[in-house]
């Protein structure tokens, strides 16, 4: 926090109540509700100016990050942040992370100036992620176009609404272009609960031939059950489900409105992976497990 205010990145007295970060107070929340390791995301994505300076701000991320786990073995694991508008920034901070604090997933935004995750620039990231079978959390920022922090509605806060449509994109993004196909062996994790993307699955499937290419419904439903979802903060009781896709051969147009769930969202939805972690699970997997659910086929 100190360097970033020197360098003019943020303004501590500005900052929201949920970026203010607190050791003691964090280890005394793990405590209380049984929290062995929880998984950090140590990142300023949108605010770096320059290559040099993501590079130097990282470097000072890492040595707080690494004098942290020290002091307290057990309780903290590290993504690894990747500036994708900085290339090379983002391989050395890969290594880095992975190889001096044995980072457990990376961290990236859902779109770097209007290019969104998906998009064949960035396949040479994901094959290398492909490669390590790492998982990959995604999160939402600002929408493309707009001065970064700069309310896209005057009165509505971009994280109210525009992040979620960000998320959107980019996972409708990766499906359309295969990009989950191109690389099997990696895990996405979608944020708050994957923005609407559930609640606008039958659109896709019934709508997906004016993409291009065109999206099978098939590809459609496949995909929807290769994510994972984080569900730590949906805040929304019915966002653990979504509406079946519209049969094959329907002719009926979709209303917009998902059927009346038949039981409670609970019993609709289970872990994407059924099988708990072991003990030596790795870490990575066993946190996007924890936090996603999938429903039934």
């Amino acid at each position: 926090m100190d360097w970033a205010e020197r360098e003019g990145l943020v303004r501590r007295e500005e900052l929201l109540w949920w970026a203010r970060w607190d050791l003691d107070s964090t280890l005394a929340l793990m405590d209380r509700v049984g929290i062995a390791t929880a998984v950090l995301n140590p990142t300023m994505q949108d605010r770096y100016r320059s290559a040099a300076q993501a590079r130097e701000g990282l470097t000072v991320v890492f040595e707080a990050m690494s004098g942290l786990m020290a002091a307290h073995p057990g309780r903290f694991a590290v993504l690894a942040p990747a500036v994708l508008d900085h290339p090379e920034v983002t391989t050395w901070a890969l290594r880095r992370a992975y190889d001096d604090l044995g980072a457990v997933g990376v961290s990236v935004k859902a779109n770097y100036n209007g290019v969104y995750l998906g998009d064949p620039a960035y396949d040479r990231f994901l094959a290398e992620l492909d490669d390590r079978a790492a998982v990959l959390f995604t999160h939402p920022l600002d929408l493309p176009g707009g001065p970064p922090g700069v309310p896209t509605v005057p009165g509505i806060p971009n994280f109210m609404c525009d992040f979620l449509l960000d998320t959107t994109r980019a996972a409708v993004n990766l499906i359309r272009t295969g990009t989950l196909d191109r690389h099997p062996h990696l895990s996405v994790v979608l944020p708050h609960a994957g923005g609407f993307l559930p609640q606008i699955a039958t659109r896709m499937a019934a709508f997906g031939d004016f993409c291009t290419p065109p999206l099978d419904a098939a590809r459609v439903r496949d995909h929807l059950h290769r994510f994972f979802y984080d569900t730590a903060g949906p805040l929304a009781p019915r966002a653990l489900w979504w509406p079946p896709p519209v049969p094959t051969g329907s002719s009926s147009a979709p209303t917009g409105r998902p059927p009346r769930p038949t039981s409670s969202p609970a019993t609709r939805c289970r872990p994407s992976r059924p099988t708990p972690p072991s003990p030596t699970t790795n870490a990575a997997a066993s946190t996007a497990t924890t936090h996603s659910v999938s429903c039934p086929r």
